[in-house]
C-alpha cells in the first residue's frame, strides 16, 4: 500500500473515531445536563471489551434521553455530512466517508442488538425500550425506530437525488426523537 492509498485508510478510520467520540459524547453531555454524574465503566460481551457511558438513576424520560443521546447525534451529524455534501459518494472525502460509515453501522449494528435482544444490561437500546409506555415497550419496536434512519441514509449515499428519500429519512429522525414524548408517560 503506497502512502496516499495509506493516509485514505488512516483518514476513513478517524472519521469512524469521530463517529464514535460524536456519540459518546450525546450520552455524557445529556448525562451531566441532567446531573446524573456520567462515568464510564468496562464491560465485556461475547468476549469484545468496551466500555459503557454510566450515570446515576433518573427519571424514565431522562433515561431515554441520555440513552437515545448517541444516535441523536449520529442523526445530526449524518444530516450535516448527507445535506452539505449530498454527492460525497462521488468526492474524496474519507473523513466524512468514515464518519458517516460509523454512524450506519453502528445504527445497524444496535437495531440487531434491539431486534435480538443482544447486549449488555446496560445496552441503549434496553434503556430506551424500559423508559416508555407504561411498563416499557418491547426492544425489537426501538430496534425499527433505529434501522429506518440508517437504512434511508445508506439510501441517499447511493441516490442522493431521490427527493422522497431525503424527507423520509428526515422524517424518520424527527419520529425517533419525539417518542421522548411517550418516556415515562402512562401510554402503552
Amino acid at each position: 500500500m503506497n502512502a496516499a492509498a495509506l493516509m485514505l485508510v488512516v483518514k476513513f478510520l478517524a472519521g469512524g473515531m469521530s463517529g464514535l467520540a460524536v456519540h459518546e459524547s450525546g450520552h455524557v453531555m445529556t448525562g451531566a445536563i441532567f446531573g446524573a454524574h456520567p462515568g464510564t465503566e468496562p464491560i465485556h460481551y461475547a468476549g469484545i471489551p468496551f466500555f459503557a457511558v454510566t450515570h446515576h438513576q433518573v427519571s424514565r424520560k431522562k433515561e431515554f434521553v441520555i440513552s437515545s443521546a448517541g444516535l441523536w447525534m449520529q442523526h445530526a451529524g449524518s444530516e450535516w455530512i448527507l445535506t452539505k455534501r449530498p454527492n460525497i459518494r462521488r468526492e474524496r472525502s474519507p473523513f466524512l466517508k468514515g464518519m458517516l460509515a460509523f454512524n450506519t453501522a453502528t445504527s445497524a449494528v444496535y437495531a440487531t442488538a434491539a431486534f435480538g435482544k443482544l447486549g449488555p444490561p446496560q445496552r441503549d437500546t434496553l434503556g430506551m425500550a424500559t423508559s416508555l409506555g407504561r411498563r416499557g415497550w418491547r426492544e425489537p419496536s426501538i430496534g425499527a425506530f433505529i434501522a429506518a434512519p440508517a437504512a434511508l441514509d445508506v439510501y441517499r449515499y447511493f441516490r442522493p437525488d431521490d427527493r422522497w428519500a431525503v424527507w423520509a429519512s428526515r422524517g424518520s429522525k424527527a419520529v425517533f426523537m419525539a417518542l421522548v414524548l411517550f418516556a415515562g408517560r402512562p401510554v402503552s
